[in-house]
Formats: structure tokens, sequence, C-alpha cells
């Protein structure tokens, strides 16, 4: 075996790497035997090596090199430039005046200070960081059993349903065998009687055979006929099938999770995670619909009637009516701050907001935007009419115009005063949108659709940003008064959903992004016009008639992000529905 490489052997001296290491060379790090500790001493005399026995190795402290002179050791430590300095650099004049310290002073400082914050972290800070790791999997194993019991409700509640259904379909079909059996007993008893009848009537033909063959004449005159009775036909019984007819449920009508926010406890300020606004994410926070809408307040605007609102903030609105001013108000406090009167003295068929807090409205044939209180023509048009103006995402004004004829009717993309796009037929091309002088609004989507609300076509028509139709909305069956679908105003929110008045049936319908209805809201509206949200997803609502803007909270207020040192988490209330 070879003593050198074995795993199982001792160690062994650094210098021969034959003899058993025995002592130690604290100034150099060197393993030695006996015999070579000379050698050590005698291969480098500039040194003051320190030899101990292996046991002891490490006893001596190492002084920290000069970083100027390579070959000395530092003793010393220069405070004011707060490095080590050797005999060399207190000699010369690169430290003079300088305040000095021993360096195992400031090693001693050093060190006491090092087993402070030691003794900090594991007395204190990792104990603490064990207790919130033990919570958090404490929480964890909460959350798992509540979200095992949830989804065991959910499993429980769909059996309630399956059993309840079973029962029903039971009943029902018992109903079926039961109808079935009478209609059946009765046509039975009529297939008797009729079956009773042909019987008698195969005797009379038989006995009427015998007399015609008989040479008897006396049996010719007893024969009497009971021809007329059966000339008489049964009549015919006419048995119709119940109908069935399946009624409409909703799923959500069966079972529903209501969303709600629970807020952890913040630790430590300093420990505070950063949230990205939604913008800054690829997607915004998951809203959850509110299942009864609230009111907020009421602002009076003092209009003959009210027709326009666009959010300038989450605190302010811009309103127009049927004179030549608009309006901004303060949503909180519901006062006047600011009226603007239109270039031309006519009113606005349309306000809009850029994303730059700009003014933008419509008024005969121009598209005008307000910047400074200064009013700046940007669209003039020839033979069409604005109706509605929207400003997109990108920047870009939407506008949906009426011909002077009023037989046309087309969307326009404007970026700045050049035409981009224009979108008025569909691939066959057929018109997309009505003509007529009726209400028409135009919004833009969070995904970039166009969505209009057209009174006279009583539909919403949503295009994509190609300017491919989408689908067509038409509306939604409401008791009790259930009037034709008549959208005017429409806005989008966050999630986007589309939002759209109905005048006939006082309410607003929201949508989702594929035109499925989801619910509505009526919060006691009459006549909605227009609409907007603000960045928090409320909705303003023109009432028209009243002269009032009404502000309807109608989401939850919930954040998605959850953090271990605060912030929100969604959780879910199992809602089931009775039967």
């Amino acid at each position: 075996m070879d003593a050198r490489t074995s795993a199982q052997d001792v160690m062994r001296c650094d210098l021969c790497e034959i003899e058993v290491v025995q002592m130690h060379c604290d100034t150099c790090l060197v393993n030695l035997c006996k015999a070579c500790v000379g050698e050590h001493f005698s291969a480098d005399l500039s040194k003051p090596h320190k030899i101990v026995h292996f046991k002891d190795k490490k006893s001596t402290l190492i002084h920290p090199r000069c970083t100027s002179h390579d070959e000395e050791t530092c003793e010393m430590f220069c405070t004011q430039c707060d490095v080590p300095i050797c005999t060399i650099c207190l000699a010369s004049d690169q430290h003079l005046g300088h305040k000095l310290a021993r360096v195992l002073e400031i090693r001693d400082k050093k060190r006491d200070n090092l087993v402070k914050k030691q003794t900090e972290l594991k007395e204190k800070i990792y104990p603490n960081y064990q207790d919130n790791a033990s919570d958090v999997q404490n929480r964890m194993s909460q959350l798992e059993k509540g979200y095992g019991d949830l989804s065991t409700a959910i499993t429980k509640h769909g059996e309630h349903w399956h059993r309840e259904i079973d029962k029903l379909v039971k009943k029902l079909k018992a109903e079926v065998d039961e109808m079935k059996n009478t209609q059946l007993q009765t046509l039975q008893k009529h297939l008797d009687k009729i079956n009773k009848t042909m019987s008698d009537i195969e005797e009379e033909i038989k006995s009427v055979d015998s007399v015609l063959e008989s040479t008897d004449i006396s049996s010719l005159f007893s024969l009497s006929s009971t021809l007329d009775e059966y000339r008489k036909l049964p009549k015919k019984i006419t048995v119709s099938i119940p109908k069935f007819i399946p009624k409409k449920l909703q799923a959500d009508q069966l079972f529903s999770l209501k969303t709600i926010s629970l807020k952890s406890d913040e630790h430590d300020d300093s420990m505070k995670t950063t949230q990205k606004s939604p913008e800054a994410g690829s997607s915004p926070p998951v809203k959850q619909l509110l299942d009864e809408p609230e009111t907020v307040t009421t602002i009076d605007t003092g209009y003959g009637e009210l027709y326009n609102v666009a959010c300038l903030s989450d605190e302010e609105i811009w309103t127009s009516g049927n004179d030549n001013t608009m309006k901004l108000y303060s949503i909180n406090q519901g006062s006047l701050l600011k009226s603007i009167t239109t270039k031309s003295g006519n009113k606005p068929s349309d306000i809009a907001v850029t994303k730059s807090g700009d003014l933008v409205y419509a008024a005969d044939r121009t598209v005008n935007i307000v910047k400074n209180e200064k009013i700046e023509e940007v669209i003039r048009l020839q033979k069409w009419i604005p109706q509605g103006v929207c400003s997109t995402s990108s920047g870009d004004l939407l506008v949906i115009m009426l011909s002077v004829d009023e037989k046309q009717t087309k969307v326009v993309r404007y970026s700045g005063s050049t035409e981009k796009q224009t979108i008025q037929f569909d691939d066959k091309r057929k018109p997309l949108y009505s003509s007529g002088p009726y209400y028409r609004y135009i919004t833009e989507n969070r995904n970039l659709d166009i969505c209009v609300s057209d009174s006279e076509a009583r539909a919403v028509v949503v295009v994509n940003q190609a300017g491919k139709l989408r689908f067509r909305y038409s509306g939604y069956t409401f008791t009790p008064k259930n009037k034709p679908f008549y959208p005017r105003g429409i806005t989008t929110d966050s999630q986007s959903h589309i939002l759209t008045s109905d005048y006939y049936n006082e309410c607003v319908h929201i949508i989702d992004q594929d035109g499925q209805f989801l619910r509505k809201i009526d919060c006691g509206l009459r006549e909605p016009q227009e609409l907007c949200t603000d960045t928090n997803d409320n909705l303003f609502v023109v009432q028209y008639g009243k002269r009032q803007v009404m502000k309807i909270k109608v989401v939850w207020d919930t954040k998605r992000n959850f953090s271990y040192m605060g912030h929100y988490q969604n959780m879910h209330t199992f809602v089931p529905v009775s039967i």
C-alpha cells in the first residue's frame, strides 16, 4: 500500500511526505515532522517562523499583509484611511497626522461587532424566520384543508343536485307513464267497443247470408235490419303527447364562488415587496363582479338635458348636454370646477378624454381637442357628421360618423388629422352599421376590439382591430319591462367587459369580450344615456332626464398579488344555491 495515497493513512509531513505530522508552522501554514523543522527554518530566514505542536496549529494570529509592501505584515491600522499599515508605511508621510490604532485593537472591536451580529442572527433573526416559516407552513396546511373542505362542499352540493334532479326526472317519468297509461286505457276501451261492433257486424253478415240462401220465405220477413245503426261510424279519438320544455338554467345558478379579500399582517416596513401596476403586467388583476352593484354617489349637472360623460381621473369627470358648454365636475364634492364653450357655439355630440388628459369633443362637422383650455380643430369633415368619438390606447382617435344624406355610417381611425383606417362593410360588403339620425357611440376595448352601440340596429357591433366583424349583441330579455333592446352609451373595463346602457329597459348590460351576457345593472336608473369607467372600474351613468351622473360600484376591491410579508390573497366563499 502506498503510504502517501492511502485513504486510511495518517497525515504526513508536507516536506518529506513520509513521516507523520507532529509540528505546524503557524507563519507559513505548513505541516512538519520533527526532522524537517530545521530544514523549514533554513529555507526562508526572512520570516519569523512560529513552530507549534500540530494540535495547537492556528493558535498564532496572522497579521494582514501590507498592500503597499508585499513582504511586510501590518501591526497598525489607520482609522482615517481604514486600512492596515506596516512599519514602512508608518515611517512615511502617507499617514502623517492620521489617527492610528493597533491592528489587534481594531480586530477586537470588529470581532465584538461580529459576535453581536452573530448572536442576533442566532438568537433573534433566525428564530423569527423559523417562526415565520412555520407560520407559512401552517397557513399552507390550513389552505389545503380549507380548499379541501371547499371542494368537498362543492362535491356534496353537486351530489345533492344530482339526487334532486334524479328525483325530478323520476317524478316526471312517472307522470309521463301515468298520462300514457290513461290515454292507452281510453284508446283500448274504444278499440274494444269497435271490435265488439265488428263482431256484431260479422254475425249480421252471416245471418243475412243464411237468409239469402234459404228457401224459407218466412225467414226473410222475420229478419230485422240494423244497417242504419252500423252506418254511423264510431268517433275518432285524437290524442296528443305532452311536449317536454326544458327550462334554461345557467351554471352559476347552481353554484357560485364569491371572491373575498383577506389582508395579511405587515410585520416589517423594511421588507415590503413592490407590486406592479396593471399596465406593467401582461394582464390586469382579476376583478370579481359584485352580485349587487352599489350606488356610490350622484352628481347634479344643471343641464336642461344631459347627454355625455367622460372620466378625466378617479376624482373628476367631464360632462356635456343640450347647450354649448362642457363642464368639469369633482366627483366627491359634486362641485363644478371648470366650463369650456365649444368653438362653434353649438352643442357637442360626444366627448372623450385622451391618455394625456386632454378633452376631445365632436361638434358640427369637426373633432376638436382642448389643450390648456385652448381649442384646436383636429379633424374637419366635408360630407360626414361625427356622432361618437373615443381616444384609443395607441393615441389614435376613433370617430363614428353619419353621411350628410343620412344613408351611410362608418368608423374612421385618425392619427392626428391623418385618416388611417375606414370600417364600414363586412366580408360580404354589407353595411356593419345602420343609417339614419340615431344614437351611436364608440369605444375601444382592452383587447383592441372596436365596440359601437347602434340604437337603430338594436345592437352592439364589435369588430377587431383590423375591422373584421366579431359579433353582434342584440340584448337579453328582462322582466318585468321586457322592452326592445335600445343601446345608447357604451364603455369597457379592465377585464375587457363591454357595458352598454339600455334606454327603454332603464338598465346597463354587462357582456364579456365575446358577446356573452353576464348581468344587468339597474340601481334605480332612469333614462340611462352615455357611460364611462374610471381606473377602478367604477361605472358612471348619465341619467338623461334627471340631469344627473350616477357613480356605481361594480366590482370587488380585490387584489390578486400575494406575498409572504403582506398584501392580499384571493379566497372564495362557496355559495350553494338551494333547491
